[in-house]
């Protein structure tokens, strides 16, 4: 499919210089190659930017894309992933990037990053979505954006040496995992325990009172990053007790999705998982150790504030068209206490059977 002009900063007439006009396409499949160079190239870059993780999120949810690019002088300057989603819940919305940590606009200058940002609102009212949610990292709250302080996202540096990494974590988090050491835990690899792996994530899910993903989506995302991508189970004895799914991007390991059972925490092997984890990153030559976002006030931001991370405030936003308050669905709303306290209380197989359907509700 040929790249459709979708809109052109530069007014006709204007004395700026060539190399400051900026064309907004849409994505087609012929630019894929140049988009994910783009990406990669970027500070703002992000694994969640790349053409990879669309098609993941795409084959799994069935949302509707809307991906744009700036373009200069025939080359990408800035990106932007969105997707249109619209259900009885959330409403028509528009969000970059569905169930990501980050996204939002990726611009390599200001001209690109602005044509963007105009382009994003001018097709959220073309589409008459309730709101518009940017999920960006860092950086400035846009005029006419409302700030979602919700979220904070944590990393660490690594270094080389592993003695070096231990004794930057707190005193309490190394006796943890000491205690786990000595109850003889032990780590594999490998994607063919997804099946134990999903059986973890859906107890997990369960207890915490959210929808499951399908295994479709670690199966789509295994598919679309066969290079990036690392399954680590945590053993006592024969028996998986936690595990995670993990991603590698650039010099980072992200450890993006994680399930335990109940014995876990007697047998502190969460913090045996991570910090195996943090030695087998150092061995694939990372550098950052991205322990992602978690919610303030929840258990997941307690446990890792233990472990002596840098902590960053992430600049989600958004902009109303026809909603006129701020939406609020967080599992911390009361609203959906209730909603939470059935779902735990329901059979595994029937939350692993409706969860599926139920999670694509809020991206």
């Amino acid at each position: 499919m040929e790249a459709r002009e979708l809109a052109a900063v530069a007014t006709e007439g204007s004395s700026r210089p060539p190399s400051e006009s900026v064309t907004i396409r849409e994505f087609h499949p012929g630019i894929a190659r140049d988009w994910d160079r783009f990406v990669s190239n970027s500070p703002q870059g992000s694994l969640f930017h790349s053409v990879a993780w669309k098609r993941a999120i795409e084959k799994t949810f069935q949302f509707e894309s809307r991906y744009a690019y700036a373009e200069q002088d025939g080359e990408i300057s800035g990106v932007l992933p969105l997707a249109f989603v619209q259900n009885w819940i959330i409403g028509r919305c528009l969000h970059s990037s569905p169930f990501a940590v980050y996204g939002g606009i990726c611009a390599g200058n200001r001209h690109a990053h602005d044509a963007l940002l105009n382009h994003a609102k001018k097709l959220a009212n073309e589409l008459q979505v309730d709101h518009l949610e940017l999920h960006q990292r860092s950086g400035e709250i846009f005029d006419q954006f409302v700030p979602n302080t919700l979220y904070s996202t944590f990393t660490t540096d690594l270094s080389p040496n592993n003695d070096t990494n231990l004794k930057k974590l707190p005193k309490d988090t190394r006796y943890m995992i000491r205690k786990a050491e000595k109850s003889g835990l032990k780590t594999r690899h490998g994607l063919d325990q997804l099946d134990a792996f999903y059986s973890l994530f859906a107890d997990s899910m369960r207890r915490l009172g959210t929808p499951v993903f399908s295994q479709a989506l670690f199966r789509n995302l295994a598919d679309e990053f066969p290079d990036q991508v690392d399954l680590m189970l945590v053993h006592s004895g024969d028996q998986p007790v936690t595990g995670v799914f993990s991603f590698f991007y650039r010099d980072a390991i992200l450890p993006y999705y994680a399930g335990a059972n109940s014995q876990a925490p007697s047998l502190a092997a969460n913090n045996f998982m991570y910090w195996e984890l943090m030695k087998f990153a150092v061995e694939r030559g990372c550098r950052i150790f991205d322990f992602g976002r978690s919610k303030e006030g929840t258990g997941a931001f307690q446990f890792k504030s233990q472990w002596g991370m840098t902590v960053e405030p992430l600049k989600y936003q958004l902009h109303l068209v026809r909603r006129k308050e701020v939406p609020n669905f967080s599992p911390l709303n009361p609203k959906f206490e209730r909603a939470a306290r059935i779902w735990r209380q329901l059979p595994m197989e029937l939350t692993r059977a409706i969860g599926p359907r139920v999670v694509r509700w809020f991206p």
